[in-house]
């Protein structure tokens, strides 16, 4: 299906009425609510992975892998609409799910933490380097959440690939405890499912 077709779907259509405004709502609120977890006090998490050594600077590795997917999957899904909506669809639940659970379980950063110089939140937000928007690691879990999308075996190493690397950064850098980076790929995997399932069923029932 190309974008004229996914435009005058009434399917389509139907999917972009409901989908647009969640991710405009998501997209406003998160980095708003950054800035209150950033301000409240939370819990410093005993972590026996992070005590076997001393943190190492590796953002650029970190972020040049990030926006390196990024960019490919934009160019990958440019021409598949109901591909790149799913995309958004996934992103949007993920996020969501970040904001229930970083405000159900208030966490204060790693002690050794380098800070990780994120330009696209300082870009959204207010320009403060954030350290407390722990659980779970954004960063792990999107690459993943990319690679469960990504439909070409190349890609898909690719991403999985990447999705290893950055969770090992993000440790190393001491930016994230263990368990932030260990349940990552869960949350990307059950909002896949979720909004597979959901598709499924509505195209299922509408036929």
């Amino acid at each position: 299906m190309n974008w004229k077709e996914f435009l005058t779907d009434k399917k389509k259509q139907k999917e972009l009425i409901v989908s647009i405004p969640f991710l405009a709502a998501i997209l406003i609120i998160f980095p708003q609510f950054l800035q209150f977890v950033e301000a409240r006090q939370g819990v410093v998490l005993p972590d026996p992975v992070l005590a076997l050594f001393n943190p190492i600077d590796l953002t650029w590795l970190t972020f040049g892998l990030i926006y390196l997917s990024i960019l490919l999957t934009i160019f990958t899904l440019a021409k598949k609409p109901e591909r790149l909506l799913f995309a958004f669809q996934c992103y949007g639940l993920m996020v969501f799910f970040r904001l229930i659970v970083m405000y159900l379980l208030p966490l204060e950063a790693p002690a050794k933490l380098l800070p990780l110089n994120d330009p696209l939140v300082q870009l959204m937000g207010t320009g403060e380097i954030l350290t407390k928007d722990l659980f779970f690691s954004g960063h792990t879990a999107t690459l993943f959440l990319l690679f469960l999308i990504m439909e070409k075996r190349i890609t898909k190493i690719l991403f999985l690939t990447s999705t290893i690397l950055v969770g090992i950064a993000v440790l190393l850098q001491h930016v994230h405890y263990a368990v932030d980076v260990a349940a990552a790929p869960f949350f990307a995997y059950t909002s896949y499912k979720i909004i597979d399932g959901l598709k499924n069923k509505l195209y299922s029932n509408s036929n």
